[in-house]
């Protein structure tokens, strides 16, 4: 057993505190004969065949040059094929090296392999360019970027896919979950699963407040299809993989189990007449799976996928009719400023609550004052630090991102700049 597998291991038995699965070492190593797991920010696979190498994913688009190195010094044999297991920019934006390689060589360029719709997914990256680098750069705390060029598949299917290179069978099958282009990837020779963000070694990211629709149904399904091919070895988009049938069956299962709770117990308030905003008081994950390693939330949150369960049922009204066509913003500020006796009382009660450890109430009250007053400096001060100490409290990545922006933005104008 190699390092990556021992770690992963001790990762799922609770042996290690190393952090998480998540994090990245930059190391590759052979997971099975002629497999390669590289152990990267979106895992990279690398499958030795007779006719060249196949890879699963091809990486970030920041990080290419680095997955392209540590590719080669795995293999040096060209690249025949490379599927997308989706069309986000963590897993198919990797191949520029690559092919910039084959025409260098002057050898054919590799085949691109995905779901039909991953290409209306780059459509769409193109025609929202700007907003994909202000939300990447709030999610991630980066400088503001997105790629203009893509490169897409020019082999595409609908529902089921058999791949034969040199020797080696792929089974590729479409589900909707994180995506609506996703593919998960079988061998059935050697029992072999590639699961793409099906699961990552976190919650599912069934709910992602700034990006398009997610299944959290849909998401179920294809876990239990891939669990009743029962793989022996599941290679996730994220994290380590997990070895040994068993213990693929419970990842799968109990993920499974995690998104139908949260769908069921939400649809099943929906067609009681609840609110959203009540649904989200009561609906929880199921307590049974509570501290899995591999249900942690720790990317996504759980109250995220009651609102895009919400969404994708019901539309965005909340069943509050005051939201329907609401005030703006500011003024709404404006008038509980009045209510509250002025800024600086508004501004003190905000702080109060979050001295007291209400801090979700002390946001509201926060952003109402830098709305109704967005020149006052003492209101982004405040706003700043009630900000930052619910970044410091937030777990999940998504949260701390939008908090710590928010957190910097008025921290800036408190400032003056």
């Amino acid at each position: 057993m190699g390092r990556l597998l021992e770690l992963a291991d001790q990762f799922w038995q609770g042996t290690t505190t190393e952090g998480h699965p998540w994090q990245i070492t930059g190391q590759t190593e052979e997971i099975a004969d002629g497999l390669f797991f590289v152990h990267v920010f979106a895992n990279v696979s690398v499958l030795r065949t007779g006719e060249g190498l196949v890879m699963i994913d091809t990486g970030a688009w920041l990080g290419r040059d680095k997955t392209f190195e540590l590719v080669r010094r795995i293999d040096p044999a060209r690249l025949h094929t490379a599927i997308y297991t989706h069309g986000h920019a963590d897993h198919a934006f990797g191949l520029p090296p690559f092919l910039a390689e084959a025409k260098a060589k002057e050898i054919p360029r590799p085949r691109i392999v995905g779901h039909e719709n991953v290409s209306p997914r780059f459509e769409r990256y193109r025609k929202t360019h700007g907003y994909n680098a202000t939300i990447n750069a709030r999610q991630f705390s980066t400088p503001a970027s997105w790629p203009t060029e893509f490169d897409h598949p020019d082999t595409t299917y609908e529902t089921e896919l058999r791949l034969e290179v040199g020797g080696v069978t792929l089974e590729l099958h479409h589900a909707r979950g994180e995506t609506d282009d996703h593919t998960w990837i079988f061998l059935p020779q050697r029992k072999i699963l590639f699961t793409g963000d099906q699961f990552i070694w976190v919650t599912p990211n069934a709910g992602n407040p700034q990006k398009v629709q997610r299944y959290a149904a849909d998401w179920a399904v294809s876990l239990r299809e891939m669990a009743a091919k029962a793989p022996e070895v599941l290679v996730p988009g994220h994290g380590l993989p997990i070895v040994g049938a068993e213990r693929v069956r419970q990842a799968l299962s109990d993920t499974a189990e995690w998104l139908e709770h949260l769908e069921r117990e939400t649809v099943a308030r929906m067609n009681q007449g609840q609110t959203l905003d009540a649904i989200l008081q009561e609906v929880r994950p199921p307590s049974h799976l509570e501290g899995k390693p591999y249900l942690h939330a720790v990317y996504d949150e759980p109250d995220y996928v009651v609102r895009n369960v919400w969404r994708l049922n019901g539309g965005w009204y909340d069943g509050i009719p005051s939201h329907l066509k609401p005030a703006p913003e500011a003024e709404l500020g404006a008038e509980v400023a009045v209510l509250a006796g002025g800024l600086d009382a508004l501004i003190a009660r905000a702080r109060a609550l979050a001295q007291a450890g209400n801090l979700r109430l002390a946001c509201h009250l926060a952003d109402w004052a830098v709305l109704a007053a967005p020149e006052s400096r003492p209101a982004h001060a405040a706003r700043a630090e009630i900000y930052a100490a619910r970044t410091k409290e937030s777990r999940a990545l998504m949260t701390r991102g939008i908090f710590g922006a928010a957190a910097r933005d008025s921290a800036t104008r408190a400032k003056g700049e």
